[in-house]
């Protein structure tokens, strides 16, 4: 056994359910907690995603009794050294399943052993695939082989799974407050709205879904922790079901990195696109004049979250009614949301802009009067985020003020443009 080894946190911000300490107590008789400032992750994310992540660096540094190490810099130049510092051969980790992470980890393990154990998901990416050794490219049929694959049972760890050494140095995390109790929020979820989760989980006037996407993304919760709390209810086959999309962009952008950039489908490319700024402003600023849309646009900008419906929504209007890049929208939720994760952002745009894989058809565009009416049909979540319009009763408040487009006339548009490319 070794002496020493580290643990370098990264997208795993928790001690429960962690199979790296495991490997990690295996391997030595003490380990280093590391968490590494990355400048490149830092620069591309917005202020409330950094303002989370420092929440729950101060929740885990708290459970590990103020021995979390955090440092800024490169990690292919900071992990290496810290590893020396402390006489570790070897560095422990959930694998990294992204682009960039890859690259990064590739790095580090070419100066330090990189023991990589377990990953962010259910199912690593790249583990699903067809009978002829292909990855899916549809949904359903992926979520059936990863049903049939299945999962491990949560790792038995906690704080006390190893021996943490003492950092002889650290910079001071920011002052803020505490994350809640993760755990009891997840519980209330399952007890109390699980049961209807599949019926209220499209009305965001509702408090019907568990917000819980946070804490997926950065580690604090592990997917297969809640996995294992499900059973066969309607509800919790709909949960499950929203786990394995997770999985499934997570695998997606396993196989081809590039789509985090580009359209999933190269026949789009051919599409002809607006470039109107102004517009796009309105959209972030929740301005179009659509009260549904609007109060899905101020809701991410008050409180770095929005409703998956609304997120649908919002992309709908974006790519078909305004005609903009679905990029430029994915871009702005990953500056504002505090669960901006780039497999699900970026499939989940592309999804929308039908042009990515398993993707709602270009055909299908959104109506933001209808889609309010039905799915917000007294008008609450309108009026809580679109103060101004709070004096109008129901769903009259989903009608259209001063509108920046019309939006009968900008789906012929989209629809003509596809009609351009789609052979």
């Amino acid at each position: 056994m070794d002496s020493s080894t580290v643990v370098w946190f990264r997208r795993d911000l928790r001690v429960a359910d962690h199979p790296a300490l495991l490997a990690a107590a295996e391997r030595a008789q003490r380990g280093l907690a590391l968490y590494v400032l990355d400048p490149r992750l830092l620069k591309v994310a917005g202020r409330p995603r950094v303002e989370f992540m420092f929440r729950c660096l101060r929740s885990l540094d708290s459970r590990l009794g103020g021995r979390l190490m955090v440092v800024s810099g490169d990690p292919v130049e900071v992990v290496p050294s810290v590893a020396r510092s402390v006489g570790a051969a070897s560095v422990h980790v959930s694998a990294d399943a992204g682009p960039y992470g890859r690259e990064r980890d590739a790095a580090v393990a070419e100066k330090v052993e990189l023991v990589r154990v377990g990953s962010p998901y259910a199912v690593a990416p790249g583990r699903v695939l067809k009978p002829d050794g292909t990855p899916y490219r549809v949904f359903t049929p992926f979520y059936r082989a990863w049903q049939e694959h299945g999962w491990r049972e949560p790792a038995d760890t906690d704080e006390s799974t190893v021996e943490w050494i003492e950092p002889d140095r650290s910079e001071e995390l920011p002052a803020g407050e505490p994350l809640p109790d993760v755990a009891a929020l997840w519980e209330r979820f399952r007890d109390e709205r699980l049961p209807d989760y599949a019926r209220d989980r499209d009305r965001p006037d509702l408090d019907g879904t568990s917000r819980l996407s946070p804490y997926l993304r950065w580690g604090v919760l592990h997917p297969r922790t809640l996995l294992a709390d499900l059973g066969g209810d309607e509800g919790s086959k709909t949960f499950r079901s929203e786990l394995a999309w997770r999985d499934f962009y997570a695998d997606v952008l396993w196989h081809q990195p590039e789509s985090a950039r580009r359209n999933y489908d190269q026949k789009f490319d051919r599409m002809e696109l607006d470039a109107d700024r102004e517009r796009f402003e309105a959209w972030c600023a929740g301005r179009t004049g659509y009260p549904f849309v609007d109060a899905g646009m101020r809701q991410l900008l008050a409180e770095g979250w929005m409703h998956n419906r609304m997120r649908m929504v919002v992309a709908s209007f974006l790519v078909k009614d305004l005609h903009l890049p679905w990029w430029w929208g994915a871009r702005h939720f990953m500056k504002h949301l505090v669960d901006g994760d780039l497999a699900s952002n970026q499939h989940g745009w592309q999804w929308a802009a039908g042009t990515g894989t398993d993707a709602a058809p270009y055909f299908r565009v959104f109506n933001p009067v209808t889609q309010g009416e039905k799915f917000d049909p007294n008008g609450d979540y309108v009026r809580k985020y679109v103060p101004e319009l709070r004096g109008i009763p129901g769903k009259a408040v989903h009608q259209p003020r001063d509108p920046i487009v019309d939006h009968a006339h900008e789906r012929q548009v989209a629809l003509a443009r596809y009609g351009a490319i789609k052979n």
